[in-house]
């Protein structure tokens, strides 16, 4: 008996997808429109700094005669005259000094109060909470003159008075501290409640206090948030400019961004153009330098609420 197999079925293909006939070219019309506003975008911010540290390479003849030009040869000793004629290494060592103190109290006691706010609940919460978010739309400008008799008052405290007052780096590190403060809670809040709660309950389980859960535990989970908002107060101190008009006065107190303004306005008188220049790119290093080395961190802090 012989047995006759059937033919295999063919399989079975779905219609294809019918697409509007103007889908497509609009979406292409939106990337390229979207690339060309990037390119055009990343040209106008990148354009100015490469004649900047071109130009801190060459003579005030070559930057006059051509200022778009490239030098004829590398011109180092302007950067030696600005550090030491203009005393701009006086002043980068100011802002050094100011930023050590300031980022790290920045950063601790707004991990603190963004842990508490995001993982404890008790009466007042919320309000604890949207008064660190008001301040962050509180104008800088309106607490100048008050902020100035304030910082002046408490060079008259006892015992710490002398390490306190106008032209204190330890002043201007705290009002640092205290402007910077709502941002970072508000930023590190979100971040931690995005942390699992199984990690914290199995932690307390097993003996861990509620200080070394903080420490422990959930503060290095935090560390792509901590690195990101550490970059921004970086950034934010290292080039601040109206506090530090306002509460330093003495030039051999003056930091960074002071320094350069006032070479920026005396060279109206000198000439030196290539030296403010020179002076431009010492300021500009160290912020480039420490993006680069936490780029993927900063990253990964950035997008880290929105993946979980």
């Amino acid at each position: 008996m012989t047995v006759v197999s059937s033919p295999p079925e063919a399989p079975v293909v779905p219609p294809p997808r019918r697409r509007h006939p103007g889908v497509g070219a609009g979406e292409g019309a939106v990337n390229l429109l979207t690339g060309t506003f990037l390119l055009i975008w990343a040209l106008i911010t990148t354009l100015p700094l490469l004649w900047a540290i071109v130009s801190a390479f060459k003579t005030n003849s070559e930057f006059l005669n051509e200022p778009f030009g490239l030098p004829a040869a590398v011109r180092v000793e302007n950067f030696s005259r600005a550090w030491t004629v203009a005393n701009i290494g006086q002043y980068f060592a100011n802002s050094v000094i100011v930023i050590v103190i300031s980022v790290p109290l920045t950063m601790l006691l707004g991990a603190m109060a963004a842990y508490v706010l995001a993982r404890y609940e008790f009466p007042g919460n919320r309000i604890v909470y949207y008064g660190f978010v008001g301040g962050m739309i509180f104008p800088v400008f309106l607490a100048l003159v008050p902020l100035f008799f304030v910082v002046r008052n408490t060079g008259n405290l006892p015992l710490v008075g002398q390490f306190l007052g106008l032209n204190s780096h330890l002043s201007l590190a705290l009002v640092y501290v205290a402007f910077s403060l709502p941002f970072t809670v508000f930023f590190l809040t979100a971040f931690f409640r995005t942390q699992p709660t199984s990690i914290a309950e199995a932690a307390i389980v097993d003996g861990c206090s509620h200080f070394g859960l903080f420490f422990r535990v959930m503060l290095p989970m935090a560390k792509p948030g901590l690195i990101s908002i550490g970059l921004f107060n970086v950034l934010g101190h290292w080039n601040q400019y109206v506090l530090p008009v306002v509460l330093m006065n003495e030039p051999d107190k003056k930091v960074l961004a002071q320094g350069l303004a006032a070479l920026a306005i005396s060279q109206g008188y000198r000439g030196d153009w290539t030296a403010l220049f020179a002076g431009l790119v010492i300021a500009l290093l160290p912020v480039l330098i420490v993006y680069i080395l936490f780029q993927r961190q900063v990253q990964a802090g950035l997008t880290a609420g929105v993946l979980k």
